[in-house]
């Protein structure tokens, strides 16, 4: 079989190891494999970079497993061609695939070019990826935490909710801290509804009749506080996301033009997918699947109530 690549290396990738398979010629034209193992501390994998750079190895593959492989690829990109391959791929390439041999395995395979490499976005993508990712799971706990706030209304027969549609907003957020306080009468918090609530404060009188009691206010207090702290979490990430987006305004400003999509889903679609979609034309299944998901999900993730 042809020789693709005269010097590459497999690695086997592991949470505290990874080893590696160096296959170079030898002199007499016969293949040789040299392993050696690493720990995946960052001074080790450095040595494995200069290792591999000293044996003048121009390619390297290796599994992406879990988010072990992120370390290992970060070392590096930049310094060797980094392959990483699906391991469903390699499974449907028949041959003798231990976990021992793992790497020589991989390394094998390499050298005859019959991995496919999965898409890795450059640096700047993958950031601003791991940040609109970060911001969602901090909108999606917010969610939660207004739910659980929402509950403890409910278990002291506080109907807030029923009337309000938004419990976080102005007029709703008045109410709960005067209930917090306890110091004023369901008439009297019901004075504080704006807009159109104003015209419901016989209905937030009743809403805000219950029997709240002091385990009660705790627990609407803490909530309150972890909300807004999750909110200002939030919107750290928000600007943090922004300033690195900057050189593609004119590309999220048309991505906001697709009906249904606001700056933060257009933010998402951008760190996803990316700006370039000609590098990504053998993966239009894996695009599509991708973009499919995001437009899928609930819009209140991406939103945030005033």
């Amino acid at each position: 079989m042809q020789i693709v690549y005269e010097r590459c290396a497999g690695l086997d990738v592991h949470k505290k190891s990874v080893v590696a398979c160096l296959i170079t010629p030898a002199p007499n034209g016969e293949r040789r494999k040299e392993r050696q193992t690493f720990s995946t501390m960052t001074p080790d994998l450095v040595r494995l970079r200069d290792w591999l750079k000293e044996q003048q190895c121009s390619q390297v593959a290796m599994e992406s497993t879990g988010v072990f492989w992120k370390p290992i690829f970060n070392i590096l990109e930049g310094h060797l061609e980094v392959m990483v391959v699906n391991a469903q791929h390699i499974k449907a390439v028949p041959g003798r695939k231990t976990d021992i041999k793992d790497a020589e395995w991989l390394a094998d395979l390499l050298q005859h070019g019959l991995l496919r490499p999965s898409f890795i976005p450059p640096a700047w993508q993958r950031i601003v990826r791991e940040l609109t990712r970060s911001r969602t799971s901090l909108i999606e706990e917010r969610s939660r935490v207004i739910a659980r706030l929402q509950k403890g209304l409910e278990d002291a027969n506080i109907k807030l909710a029923s009337v309000a549609s938004d419990l976080m907003g102005k007029s709703a957020q008045h109410m709960l801290h005067a209930l917090i306080e306890g110091e004023l009468t369901p008439e009297a918090m019901a004075e504080f509804a704006l807009g159109r609530m104003y015209a419901k404060r016989e209905q937030l009188v009743q809403a805000l009749t219950g029997h709240l009691q002091a385990h009660h206010r705790f627990l609407l207090a803490e909530h309150l506080k972890h909300i807004s702290e999750l909110q200002d979490a939030i919107a750290r990430l928000s600007a943090e996301i922004a300033e690195r987006l900057q050189p593609y305004e004119e590309l999220l400003k048309r991505l906001e033009t697709i009906p249904g999509v606001k700056r933060r889903l257009a933010e998402v679609i951008l760190a996803e997918i990316g700006p370039d979609m000609v590098r990504r034309i053998g993966d239009r299944q894996g695009v599509q699947r991708r973009l499919l998901g995001l437009l899928e999900k609930p819009m209140r993730t991406y939103l945030i109530p005033a």
